[in-house]
């Protein structure tokens, strides 16, 4: 379910769905590069403005699940105007910033973008552009993303299902009428 906070700026409603921290696991698969499952943690979060902050850690996965090192970090802000044209400005650890085009889909949550300008430290790797797909499907965010390097015509290389984690602080703020000693709850 989707929740709108009410000090949700009225602008960021239709990307209220990206609201949260999601945590899980994907693909990722580029040529010249390890491929290597991943797990993610992303979260989407507002302060009243608008825009949405964004922060995205993955790192690789063994084969049991378990963490062997860092593999890429975003940081950003995504915006959305009338027309459902979203903007994104985002910067990676690999010494790249970027800006993002796209739209909000019509009558479903799933968000289209594409780079339209990216600029590279001299220490960051090859890399001319990407798209995105984002979508909001059975309560999990899911996403997909494609590169382009000068050697490297754009493709697919990453992509993952996220679920949302919900932080049981909050649950315990909805339970105002929970006796002390919890058991009378279950009589």
């Amino acid at each position: 379910m989707i929740e709108i906070p009410s000090d949700l700026s009225p602008d960021l409603v239709p990307l209220a769905f990206l609201l949260g921290r999601w945590e899980g696991a994907g693909v990722f698969d580029f040529p010249g590069d390890e491929k290597c499952n991943f797990g993610q943690e992303v979260i989407f979060s507002h302060d009243g403005r608008d825009f949405l902050e964004y922060v995205s850690h993955t790192w690789v996965l063994d084969s049991e699940g378990g963490k062997v090192r860092p593999l890429e970090s975003e940081t950003g802000f995504w915006r959305i105007d009338k027309q459902r044209k979203v903007e994104v400005v985002m910067t990676r650890d690999q010494g790249v910033v970027e800006v993002w085009y796209g739209e909000l889909a019509d009558q479903k949550p799933q968000i289209d973008l594409a780079t339209d300008a990216v600029a590279r430290t001299a220490a960051s790797g090859p890399y001319s552009g990407g798209k995105r797909l984002y979508g909001y499907v059975n309560g999990d965010l899911m996403w997909v993303g494609e590169k382009a390097t000068p050697e490297v015509e754009l493709r697919p290389y990453m992509s993952a299902q996220l679920k949302q984690v919900v932080d049981p602080r909050e649950w315990a703020r909805d339970l105002k009428d929970l006796p002390d000693d919890g058991i009378a709850f279950f009589k």
